[in-house]
């Protein structure tokens, strides 16, 4: 019998609030009931990697066991923060889904060149979105082996 998961933290990288809020509804309404936080560009996302600013205090960002990365942010965009994670020893590990609007090759190939993990262009409705979801969650969270950092915060 496989030994019982502790559940991941699922992090967004989304400058849309919409999306954002979208998302959190989605995973919800697909049941996927994982701690679900978010931040708004790729220098917030860093920091809440890094555990800087307003991430420095403990339990204040938990490792994500998976980041959902939107392409296209203010800041520094969805591309400079994933070359960032997968080039970091610490934070390579994570898997990183690029969950974007867009759907140009050259988005995927670069994308799959700096190390993500998957490519998925974001649905246009609301129910589409709750199926993509159960699907990433159920692949992601439930059928995949992460790796165990072993950190609570």
């Amino acid at each position: 019998m496989p030994a019982a998961r502790m559940p991941i933290t699922i992090l967004m990288a989304d400058d849309d609030e919409d999306d954002r809020m979208f998302a959190e509804d989605a995973l919800e309404e697909s049941r996927v009931l994982n701690n679900f936080r978010c931040v708004q560009d790729g220098e917030e996302l860093m920091d809440y990697l890094k555990r800087r600013g307003k991430y420095a205090a403990p339990g204040a960002a938990p490792r994500p066991g998976l980041i959902l990365l939107d392409l296209n942010m203010p800041r520094k965009d969805g591309r400079e923060a994933l070359a960032e994670i997968k080039s970091d020893p610490t934070l390579r590990s994570i898997p990183v889904i690029v969950l974007t609007t867009s759907s140009a090759q050259e988005d995927i190939i670069r994308s799959y060149d700096l190390g993500v993990n998957s490519f998925v262009t974001k649905p246009v409705t609301f129910s589409a979105l709750v199926e993509v979801m159960r699907h990433l969650g159920r692949y992601w969270i439930e059928i995949v082996q992460l790796p165990d950092h072993g950190e609570e915060d």
